[in-house]
């Protein structure tokens, strides 16, 4: 395929997905997340990679404002750790996120302030071997 037809059919498919209107993400009160076990994993929905919830999916401790986010995960420099945490409200926007140096970091352990949020909290972690996990805390 040449690369202008591949770009124009990127363009028509964008085209068709905005007026048909169909979210990409689920409501956050849907028990089921439209790509969850695809795009990216969770708990549930480990996909192709369900022996490795244990060490990739993001564990949460919360104390008044600050959120503590581990991923037990090794950190085997370049060649296979965690990329990095984000956070994400209630509506999936971002809140804020922490790169991981392997060099440098030995875990994949990240701290965060948030005043004033209450509310689910979404907490993703990136393997940059095992792609993208993603678990929820209510606040």
């Amino acid at each position: 395929m040449k690369r202008r037809d591949f770009m124009r059919l990127g363009l028509v498919g964008a085209g068709l997905m905005t007026l048909n209107g169909t979210p990409l993400l689920a409501e956050t009160n849907s028990p089921k997340l439209i790509g969850a076990g695809g795009l990216f994993y969770t708990k549930e929905n480990a996909g192709r990679w369900a022996g490795k919830v244990a060490t990739h999916l993001p564990t949460v401790e919360i104390e008044k404002s600050t959120v503590k986010v581990t991923t037990a995960h090794e950190m085997n420099g370049f060649e296979h750790y965690i990329v990095k945490h984000v956070l994400l409200d209630k509506n999936y926007q971002f809140l804020d996120e922490h790169f991981f140096n392997p060099t440098i970091d030995k875990t994949a352990v990240s701290t965060f302030t948030l005043s004033n949020y209450s509310g689910t909290l979404h907490v993703l972690s990136l393997c940059n071997k095992h792609d993208l996990w993603l678990n929820s805390v209510e606040l």
